[in-house]
């Protein structure tokens, strides 16, 4: 890891994903599904926990927006995205509030915890 990397990891209070990010983890996560069940599963997942608090869905953009009350507040947009005929992106971006301007990587770490979970109900599509 650079010194960028670390400054971006730990002195920040978002994190998000995407298809080239420098972590493998915070990489795009493509799911063996269709868009309505990617977003059905997505919903389920943060509609069963009590640490999660949907705050909006749009099936038509494929975002759900979450508050998280976890160890330390915050909020989650997940977007759901099929690319391909049962391949479908599931990206999260997370920011967390603070009355300092970072989190000390609480945002990078929740994306994998996240991506975890949703492994239970989905099938990974391997790069």
């Amino acid at each position: 890891m650079t010194i960028r990397q670390s400054i971006d990891k730990f002195f920040n209070n978002h994190s998000e994903t995407r298809d080239n990010h420098w972590d493998p983890k915070l990489q795009t996560h493509y799911f063996k599904t269709t868009k309505d069940k990617g977003f059905k599963t997505v919903e389920e997942f943060f509609r069963k926990s009590k640490s999660y608090e949907i705050v909006a869905t749009s099936e038509d953009h494929g975002e759900i927006s979450v508050n998280c009350s976890g160890s330390k507040k915050s909020f989650v947009i997940a977007t759901i995205i099929m690319v391909k005929p049962f391949r479908t992106a599931i990206d999260l971006s997370i920011t967390t509030e603070s009355i300092l301007p970072f989190d000390l990587g609480y945002s990078h770490r929740l994306i994998p915890k996240i991506y975890d979970d949703l492994k239970k109900e989905l099938v990974l599509i391997e790069k």
